[in-house]
C-alpha cells in the first residue's frame, strides 16, 4: 500500500486523467478495475473515475509495485533549446519574457526545437522550478502568442492555478496590451479609434479589412496615438480593443500606413526602409487591470510593465535610421 498527496498543479482534474498521467504504463482497463474494486481510494473512501481531485487530497493505492518504478531519465526535447531568456519580470507564479523578433513561440508545422516555450521550460528546469518527472500533470506554459517576426512581452505561467487565472483574464481582456510600431507615412489624424471588419483567409493566412460587415467578417477595434514623425515614417502606440489575426498590420495598411518591414500588407520595396529585417511592431507594454477576482495573483492588479529597449524606438522617438 502506498499513498499520494495531490499537489497544487494536480488539483482541478478528473481522477482518471491524473492516474493516466501518473502511471503511464498502467492499462486503462486495469486502472478502472482498481477503482471499482476499491484498490484505489480517495481520502480513504471509494471513488469514481470521474471524481475531481483537489490539492491536499490523499490517494491510497493497493496496486502492483511495478507501476511505481521510476522511468529512466528521458532525453527531454526542451533541453535541446537554449536556457537563456530576456526576463522582464519574474516571481513564484509568473514570468514576463521579452521575446525578440525571429523566435517562434511554439513548434511550427515543420518542427523546430528552438522555440520560446522550450526555452522557458529549460530555464525553469535548470533553476529546479520545473521537475517533469515529479509533476506530470503540468508544464510551464505561455499565456499569449506573438508572431515570429514580431517582438514583445509574452506572459508565462509557472503553475496550473496561475495559468487558469491568466487565461481567464486574457479572455476577459483584463490584461491591457500596448504596441509600438513604425508606419510608412503619417495617418490623417494624430490619434483615433478605428472600427472596421476583418475576414480571415485560412488558406493564405492573410486577412482583409472592410468598412461594412460582409460574410464571415468579425468586428475589429484598433486605437492608435501618433508619437513621432520624421517626415517619412511615423512612430505610433497601438492599443487593441479586439484581438484578431494580423489586426494591427492589416488595419494600419487599410488606412494607407503599412508597417515598416511588413512583407504581407506593405507596399513592396517601399516599406523596407534602409533594409529593415523585421516588421517594426513590438508588444512593449502591458497592464494588469483585473475586474474579477484574480485569486493568488491579486498582487499584480494595477501593475504595469514596459520594455525599454525596442529596436526601432527610444523614449517615444524614432531611432531607426530612415
Amino acid at each position: 500500500m502506498r499513498t499520494i498527496t495531490i499537489g497544487e498543479n494536480d488539483g482541478g482534474q478528473r481522477l482518471d486523467k491524473f492516474l493516466s498521467k501518473r502511471f503511464r504504463t498502467m492499462p486503462k482497463s486495469l486502472m478502472y478495475k482498481y477503482i471499482r474494486t476499491k484498490y484505489i481510494k480517495l481520502n480513504g473512501k471509494k471513488c469514481d473515475k470521474a471524481d475531481f481531485i483537489k490539492a491536499g487530497d490523499v490517494l491510497t493505492l493497493y496496486i502492483k509495485d511495478e507501476f511505481f518504478k521510476e522511468n529512466p531519465e528521458r532525453d527531454y526535447e526542451f533541453l535541446k533549446a537554449p536556457d537563456k531568456l530576456d526576463v522582464l519580470y519574474e516571481d513564484e507564479n509568473i514570468i514576463l519574457i521579452d521575446k525578440k523578433p525571429g523566435l517562434i513561440v511554439h513548434q511550427d508545422k515543420n518542427y523546430h526545437f528552438d522555440c520560446l516555450v522550450f526555452r522557458l521550460q529549460h530555464y525553469l528546469y535548470k533553476k529546479g522550478e520545473y521537475l517533469p518527472d515529479e509533476d506530470r500533470a503540468f508544464s510551464p506554459a505561455l499565456v499569449n502568442r506573438i508572431d515570429r517576426n514580431t517582438g514583445g512581452i509574452v506572459i508565462a505561467a509557472k503553475n496550473a492555478e496561475s495559468l487558469r487565472i491568466l487565461n481567464s483574464m486574457m479572455k476577459n481582456r483584463e490584461i491591457e496590451k500596448y504596441y509600438l510600431c513604425l508606419l510608412c507615412g503619417k495617418p490623417k489624424h494624430d490619434s483615433g479609434i478605428m472600427e472596421d471588419y476583418l475576414v480571415k483567409n485560412n488558406s493564405t493566412n492573410t486577412v482583409k479589412i472592410f468598412k461594412k460587415p460582409v460574410e464571415n467578417s468579425k468586428v475589429i477595434k484598433t486605437e492608435y496615438t501618433l508619437l513621432d514623425f520624421n517626415g517619412r515614417v511615423s512612430l505610433a502606440e497601438i492599443k487593441l480593443h479586439t484581438g484578431r489575426t494580423h489586426q494591427i498590420r492589416a488595419h494600419m495598411a487599410f488606412i494607407g500606413c503599412p508597417l515598416v518591414g511588413d512583407s504581407k500588407y506593405g507596399k513592396g520595396k517601399k516599406n523596407f526602409i534602409n533594409g529593415s529585417k523585421w516588421q517594426a511592431l513590438y508588444s512593449y507594454k502591458l497592464k494588469f487591470n483585473f475586474e474579477n477576482n484574480p485569486g493568488k495573483l491579486s498582487y499584480l492588479n494595477g501593475k504595469e510593465f514596459e520594455v525599454n529597449d525596442v529596436w526601432f524606438a527610444e523614449h517615444n522617438k524614432i531611432k531607426f535610421n530612415t
